[in-house]
C-alpha cells in the first residue's frame, strides 16, 4: 500500500455524456472522495495499539509524522487515528490565530461573559459540596453548607459561579484539541493493511476489480 493517502483512494467511473468531450471514452475516471479511511473499532479501543500525545504549539499533522515515523507524507495517519476530518476546524490554532479569530468572531464583546460555572464548594470538614466547573445560571444558588439558613451565590463574599469571557471559552475549546491518540510506530504495517481492505471495492453490480467501479449518471 501507498504511504501517500490519494494514492489509496480506489477511482470511481461516471458515465461520460459529454457531446463535445475531447475524449470521448465511455467513462471519465475519478478518485472516489464518498470513501475515507477510519480506524477499526476494536483498534481504537485497544491501548496496546495507541500513545497519546499533546500537539505542541504550531505543530502540523506533518510534523508529528515525521517526528514519530520519520515521514512527513503520513499526516493522514495521524489525522485518521485521531479521527479528525476538517483539519481548519479541528486542528487546534497558534496563540496569535486564535486571537485573531477571537477578535474577529467577538469584535468589541470579546471579553463579555460567555456563560457561568460553579466553583467547587466544600464544606467545614472538606466534603465536596459542589462541583466545579458546571455550566449554571448567573443567579443560580445553594445553602451555605456550614450555615444553611444563608444562601450562596454570585455576589457572595466567596463567589459561587464565576463567569467565563468568550475568549476564555474559545481558549479552552482550543486546548481540549491538543490531546489526541496517535499510532505507534511498531503497528503501522499493520494499520496500512487494514486501511488498503478498508479503501478497496467488494463485489458487486457495479464492481470492475478492487480498485475500480463504474457508476452511471442519471439522466
Amino acid at each position: 500500500m501507498s504511504k501517500h493517502y490519494f494514492q489509496n483512494i480506489p477511482n470511481i467511473g461516471y458515465k461520460n455524456n459529454l457531446t463535445t468531450s475531447v475524449d470521448r471514452q465511455n467513462y471519465i475516471y475519478a478518485k472516489n472522495l464518498f470513501l475515507r479511511a477510519k480506524v477499526r473499532d476494536d483498534v481504537s479501543k485497544e491501548i496496546t495499539f495507541l500513545n497519546s500525545y499533546n500537539i505542541r504549539e504550531g505543530k502540523r499533522p506533518q510534523d508529528i509524522a515525521d517526528e514519530l515515523y520519520g515521514d512527513p507524507t503520513l499526516d493522514w495517519i495521524v489525522l485518521t487515528v485521531a479521527n479528525i476530518i476538517n483539519v481548519r476546524d479541528e486542528w487546534p490554532m497558534t496563540g496569535k490565530v486564535l486571537y485573531d479569530y477571537c477578535a474577529t468572531k467577538y469584535g468589541n464583546e470579546l471579553n463579555d461573559t460567555a456563560f457561568y460555572e460553579t466553583k467547587e464548594v466544600r464544606d467545614n470538614q472538606n466534603r465536596l459540596i459542589l462541583p466545579g466547573g458546571k455550566v449554571v445560571d448567573s443567579n443560580f444558588t445553594i445553602p451555605d453548607p456550614d450555615n444553611p439558613q444563608i444562601t450562596l451565590s454570585l455576589g457572595s463574599s466567596e463567589p459561587l459561579v464565576i463567569g467565563i469571557s468568550n475568549f476564555l471559552a474559545e481558549t479552552r475549546n482550543n486546548e481540549k484539541k491538543r490531546n489526541i491518540k496517535v499510532m505507534r510506530e511498531e503497528y503501522l504495517t499493520m494499520f496500512l493493511m487494514d486501511m488498503r481492505e478498508t479503501l478497496t471495492y467488494t463485489k458487486s453490480s457495479q464492481f470492475e476489480s478492487r480498485f475500480l467501479k463504474n457508476a452511471h449518471n442519471p439522466t
